[in-house]
């Protein structure tokens, strides 16, 4: 199974990015997803969640009510879209492909790993 994760770049603070990660594999229609993200000296943090139907998300708080997860799993695709972004969003954001069909917070209930794809917000 391979994640392709794109639309990162650089953007300045309070600007708009939507990335998107595209999975090899159609069984993760049934499979959550998430979003996590590590900046430079610091480690993974979960950002975004999404259940197999779309219809449960969680966020970490920091992002909530600026970045918004989706998914259309008939392109087997699940999208972040940041909206208000701040320097210290500053990151590599990864995809990644639950154990289950649910929405979780927790790195240790995901199997599959995208390659990650740099943000950078600029002040």
């Amino acid at each position: 199974v391979q994640l392709q994760a794109s639309g990162g770049g650089l953007v300045q603070a309070g600007g708009s990015l939507r990335l998107s990660c595209t999975v090899s594999r159609r069984t993760s229609s049934n499979n959550g997803m998430g979003w996590f993200r590590q900046a430079p000296g610091k480690e993974r943090e979960f950002v975004a969640a999404v259940n197999w139907r779309g219809g449960d998300t969680y966020y970490t708080d920091s992002v909530k009510g600026r970045f918004t997860i989706s998914r259309d799993n008939a392109k087997n695709t699940v999208y972040l879209q940041m909206t208000s972004l701040k320097p210290e969003d500053t990151a590599v954001y990864y995809c990644a492909v639950g154990r289950s069909s649910a929405a979780t917070t927790n790195a240790e209930r995901y199997q599959y790993w995208g390659q990650g794809t740099q943000v950078t917000v600029s002040s």
